[in-house]
């Protein structure tokens, strides 16, 4: 068995470290998850916002998804007010249509004579996958260089079955990643237990990448335990991974997740959550439930079993929140070496987006 632990820092250092994991915001070069796409019908508009900047997110009148800066050149008035007519957005105000470029190309009212210059606003790379809209808020030359996350279980003819979570939690992201990465708090869940009696085998940073594994006793709670194949499917061991700026599990091959988060300022985070099994039994019988109805059993079992076990994580980060706003300077007493790993890449990655924002001559925000 591998234990790869690294050592704890100093108490004024371990302090220093959640401080500025608690302000990082993320490195933008990458996808980020930031609707579902069911949420956004042909001829439709939100806002978005990604570390306090509002983009404009529409789907056309033909299905295709674009991505635009928040903001009408005119009055500087959020365009996600505005509405859809065919492939262009509008202004609420005095109707300027914006087309999928970002192009200012018809402003419907008396000019007064006046000509205006070529009116562009920034646009954003968007992709759908996995049931989700993807966006990209970093440098569009970048985007082709990075991948969403592959999930060949999700994909093809024979994919699994999976039904995505979507809240929005009052906490920092770096604090949503503590809590679904460390399993000391069983105690939070002792009502669902989704696991029990964890012990921290393996933690180890590879490059952006933390690799954390547990001993555990998963998926043994009163409800859970009649769907989980235990004698076919080894649940006493799960392999975790920050793969930064995203996290997922794996336990057996069998029991998967991953988990994307959109941070939108330093106290309030997006989490978008997909949970996905190989197989799940009927109770009581030796039966697996048919491929075909998977995807209702997950959406009862998102309603009645996994979004209160999660609301259970959303009252600890949010609370957690609340308590270091008021103690932020405390000494940390952090006895996982998980936590402070995830933390100091988080670190990391914000130190150098804003040393390559500073080289570039723009703002670190």
């Amino acid at each position: 068995m591998s234990l790869a632990l690294q050592t704890a820092p100093a108490f004024e250092d371990a302090t220093r470290l959640r401080q500025q994991a608690r302000a990082a915001g993320m490195d933008p070069n990458y996808w980020y998850a930031v609707e579902e796409t069911r949420n956004l019908a042909p001829g439709s508009v939100v806002e978005v916002v990604f570390w306090k900047r509002s983009i404009a997110l529409f789907r056309d009148e033909d299905g295709s998804f674009h991505a635009v800066e928040n903001r009408c050149a005119h009055r500087q008035i959020k365009l996600s007010l505005g509405e859809v007519q065919g492939c262009r957005l509008v202004c609420p105000y005095h109707g300027w249509q914006y087309d999928k470029t970002g192009e200012c190309v018809e402003i419907p009212h008396e000019r007064y004579g006046r000509s205006f210059p070529k009116m562009v606003l920034r646009t954003y790379p968007v992709q759908v996958r996995h049931g989700l809209v993807w966006l990209f808020p970093g440098d569009p030359a970048l985007a082709s260089t990075r991948e969403i996350p592959h999930i060949p279980e999700l994909e093809g003819p024979g994919r699994w079955a999976c039904v995505p979570l979507v809240f929005t939690w009052s906490a920092h992201h770096s604090m949503i990643i503590d809590n679904v990465s460390d399993f000391s708090h069983a105690h939070l869940h002792r009502r669902y237990r989704p696991f029990d009696d964890a012990t921290l085998t393996h933690c180890e940073t590879v490059g952006d990448n933390v690799h954390v594994a547990y001993d555990a006793q998963v998926g043994r709670g009163p409800i859970s335990r009649h769907f989980v194949e235990h004698g076919q499917i080894d649940t006493s061991h799960m392999d975790l991974c920050f793969e930064y700026p995203y996290q997922w599990s794996n336990t057996d091959d069998a029991i998967k997740h991953w988990l994307f988060v959109l941070p939108i300022d330093e106290r309030t985070t997006r989490v978008f959550f997909l949970f996905y099994f190989k197989s799940l039994k009927i109770p009581l019988l030796p039966v697996r439930i048919p491929r075909a109805a998977m995807t209702a059993v997950l959406k009862l079992s998102n309603r009645w079993m996994i979004a209160p076990l999660l609301d259970q994580d959303r009252f600890a980060v949010e609370a957690e929140q609340i308590g270091y706003e008021k103690h932020w300077d405390a000494t940390p007493i952090e006895l996982s070496p998980a936590v402070q790993a995830f933390q100091t890449v988080t670190v990391r990655k914000w130190r150098e987006h804003l040393e390559r924002e500073a080289e570039n001559g723009h703002g670190g925000a």
